[in-house]
């Protein structure tokens, strides 16, 4: 959610056990520098990559040594069970990464705040208040309107080429925004604006990070004056926010009416206001929150579709065999509806398969160890960063026939699912830090696949031919593609009911400028 550097290097350490032998660390790959350690085996290559590269020689439990830090790599199914599960307990607290810090409130967020009561509390209001299958569901109408303006933009453009990871991008942050400070906020763009200046600074490499007694480094690098900049920036947006939906609330409840548009800046208030809770809220509590709200959920999604629809590109036939099935279920209906998703057993397998092959985060966030402990015979140091490369279990062959390929079948019949009980697919990560927001995640994620099928088709520009797809990653806040998606918008119009593409404005001016 913040760092993509800092997130395939993180820290973690495991469960006690009984076979503990003091000393034994998990193998490590030759030619440690002074100083550096193994830092030069990452260089210059992309994180996931390299660290399955070197699982493959070493072994799936791996120990680095980056600058001062101590790193344990998981890259196994096993690793992973045994970190976010069997001693999840150990391994629950995060590091203390500078731009995190600077940026969060210091730590005060559900991301990155340490392990313990107040995280617990935070976790409960996420979990109870904010992203509850009552309040996912209660987003429907938020989630209806931007799909219909995204699909109206596209519209707009159709017969032409468009450049879809921007819109889709775009789309995401409209929904966050609207979601999380309502429809009339007339902050949301320029708070977006900052964002990506705040995931820019939280997405560098930070050498900082990995040499924490040596403070010269974060004055030369930067990190941590640039962070503090970034966030005043966004509190003054937040505050100036904060103030507004304090106001509205007061007038609305002096007249005795309610709320037409509950947001989640609403709700984290009522609580603060209202809640019996052991460890009061603050202002700045509210504010991390919200961040983490915006950095974990906007280019995750954009970036999962953007993927998706470059699979089915490369794969026509599977493109058709979805393509057959939205507009066969929804046959006869001028728009989709949320409920009808459920009968897209398909469209979820497609999904499903390309958070297999392209997880949006290819490195869980970094996990911190509060003890010593123990996997297997080798010990695992208190104060270790632990590293768990989903991108690189998700191809483990031994649970993945054909693990480089884009397959959506195998996961037809299959238990194998996204909630954290399933080790050996790990899109949300699992144990006590899985991502409180995977059902939103989900439910925006199918709405908007089945609108992009249901309304067009889609050619590539400029003569292209599927196998031309550039496929190459690149890393930063997410594992996205390194070149914009630009695809050819055909639209589809079923003759036989003469269905039209949903006529809603685009009032908000945050989606979509001309």
């Amino acid at each position: 959610m913040i760092s993509a550097m800092d997130l395939r290097f993180p820290s973690a350490t495991i469960g006690p056990s009984f076979r503990f032998r003091a000393g034994k660390l998990p193998p490590s790959p030759p030619g440690k520098l002074p100083v550096i350690g193994h830092v030069h085996h990452l260089l210059g290559a992309i994180p996931h990559h390299a660290l399955h590269e070197l699982s493959l020689q070493h072994g799936p439990l791996m120990h680095l040594r980056l600058g001062q830090v101590d790193h344990i790599i998981a890259s196994s199914p096993e690793a992973a069970r045994e970190i976010m599960k069997t001693h999840d307990h150990a391994f629950a607290s995060r590091p203390q990464l500078l731009a995190a810090l600077a940026i969060l409130y210091g730590g005060k967020d559900i991301a990155f705040a340490p392990h313990g009561d107040y995280w617990r509390q935070l976790r409960r209001i996420c979990m109870q208040e904010l992203l509850s299958a009552k309040r996912v569901k209660s987003f429907d109408t938020c989630r209806q309107e931007e799909i219909s303006n995204l699909m109206e933009a596209i519209f707009k453009k159709s017969q032409s080429p468009v450049n879809l990871s921007e819109m889709l991008l775009l789309s995401g942050n409209s929904l966050i925004s609207r979601v999380a400070f309502g429809k009339k906020c007339k902050h949301g763009s320029r708070f977006i604006e900052i964002m990506k200046k705040a995931i820019e600074l939280g997405s560098g490499f930070s050498i900082a990070d990995l040499f924490p007694s040596w403070s010269f480094v974060d004055a030369l690098t930067g990190v941590t004056s640039k962070s503090k900049e970034a966030n005043r920036e966004i509190d003054e947006i937040l505050e100036e926010i904060l103030k507004e939906h304090q106001e509205k609330r007061e007038a609305i409840g002096s007249k005795g009416d309610q709320l037409e548009e509950e947001d989640l800046v609403d709700v984290l208030l009522d609580v603060m206001e209202n809640g019996e809770l052991e460890i009061p809220l603050e202002r700045t509590h509210v504010k991390a929150v919200i961040l983490d709200i915006f950095l974990g959920g906007t280019e995750t999604s954009s970036t999962t579709l953007e993927w998706v629809m470059v699979e089915l590109m490369r794969h026509p036939e599977m493109m058709r065999k979805a393509q057959e099935e939205v507009r066969q279920a929804l046959k006869g209906k001028a728009n989709i509806q949320e409920e009808d998703i459920s009968e897209l057993h398909y469209l979820k397998l497609v999904l499903k398969e390309s958070m297999r092959l392209h997880p949006a985060l290819p490195l869980a966030l970094p996990r911190l160890s509060s003890e010593n402990c123990q996997i297997d015979d080798y010990e695992i140091p208190a104060g270790s960063r632990i590293i768990i490369n989903a991108w690189a279990i998700a191809r483990d062959p031994r649970y993945w026939e054909d693990p480089e390929s884009f397959m959506p079948e195998r996961f037809d019949g299959s238990t194998i699912d996204y909630k954290g009980s399933s080790f050996e697919y790990l899109p949300f990560g699992a144990g006590r830090r899985i991502c409180p927001g995977s059902s939103f995640a989900m439910a925006q994620m199918e709405l908007a696949l089945a609108n992009l099928l249901f309304y067009f088709d889609w050619e590539l520009p400029n003569g292209m031919e599927p196998q031309d797809l550039d496929m190459t990653e690149t890393f930063g806040a997410t594992a996205g593609r390194k070149s914009p998606l630009w695809l050819v918008p055909i639209p589809f119009i079923p003759s036989e009911n003469g269905t039209k593409l949903p006529q809603i404005s685009m009032k908000d001016p945050l989606s979509y400028r001309p």
